[in-house]
């Protein structure tokens, strides 16, 4: 075994060090949130700093999961997310299949506009789409016309639809199948596949790890997101957890230990969907770096 250089050494310690530090500044807030939900109110607004509490306040988990319908805005943000990644997935990756294996006209200039539409913030069509969805004919009350009732407001279709596809998503899963060999292609049309049994068959089982990438992707995002429920919902029933985070305040005070306390309950479903999509997600977004 070759022996390592002075260099090599100096490199790999210098390295090592600064990943731990980078560590250390990415874990302190979430150290800190863990410390403030054990804590007591009188330690939270202690003047001095307080990492460690003296006495673990467990009581404050209990105490959140009590303060409001926690089963409720679960389900509400379960069904959302759920629902929006699934239909996601199909798009997107249909959606890529078709910008990268399928010659037709005015591909690449489509292509540019989805490009575009990544570089659009989500609160400048806000306003547009709330429109919209407010104005979708017959629900809601609405008349043939859209007027006259609240639309998808306060339903998981409204929060649904705008989520369902997304300019990210296209060119993530674009890219992954630029990568494939045109010989894949042809011995699936020697075989007699069209482009959807090619797409179902071939392409479909071997987009794991850009689909796994885009599911950690899109799950996050949809269960962490709050303007658009906070603008679509106005009753306590369709709340999802993001919102409900919100009711740990009165007019004088903010509980922060059960806010912290709720905020890593509710972060769970985060956690386990990472942990067991976290072999796929580096390749998945590496796969994304082909050029097409």
């Amino acid at each position: 075994m070759k022996k390592k250089s002075r260099s090599d050494r100096v490199f790999g310690a210098v390295t090592a060090l600064f990943i731990v530090i980078l560590c250390l500044v990415m874990g302190f807030p979430l150290a800190m949130t863990v410390s403030v939900s054990l804590q007591t109110m009188s330690e939270v607004y202690a003047p001095e700093l307080t990492l460690i509490p003296a006495a673990a306040q467990f009581e404050n988990y209990r105490l959140a999961m009590t303060n409001g319908d926690w089963a409720r805005y679960f389900w509400n943000s379960a069904v959302v997310t759920v629902i929006t990644v699934v239909i996601s997935l199909m798009i997107n990756s249909m959606s890529g299949f078709v910008f990268a294996r399928i010659p037709f006209r005015g591909r690449e200039p489509l292509f540019v506009l989805i490009l575009i539409g990544m570089m659009i913030p989500a609160q400048v069509t806000l306003i547009p789409v709330f429109k919209l969805i407010r104005s979708v004919p017959f629900a809601g009350g609405n008349d043939w016309l859209g007027r006259g009732g609240t639309g998808l407001m306060n339903t998981y279709a409204g929060q649904i639809i705008p989520y369902i596809a997304g300019s990210f998503g296209v060119f993530l899963c674009r890219q992954f199948y630029v990568g494939f060999p045109q010989e894949l292609d042809d011995a699936a049309r020697i075989d007699g596949c069209g482009r959807l049994m090619q797409f179902v068959r071939i392409y479909l089982p071997l987009s794991g790890p850009v689909l796994a990438s885009l599911s950690v992707l899109k799950f996050t995002g949809t269960w962490n997101e709050y303007t658009w429920p906070l603008v679509m919902n106005t009753t306590d029933s369709m709340k999802t957890v993001q919102l409900a985070l919100s009711t740990f305040r009165d007019e004088g005070e903010i509980f922060w230990n059960q806010l912290m306390a709720a905020t890593l309950v509710s972060g769970v479903p985060i956690y386990i969907l990472f942990f067991f999509a976290q072999k796929h997600f580096v390749s998945g977004l590496l796969a994304g770096s082909v050029k097409g």
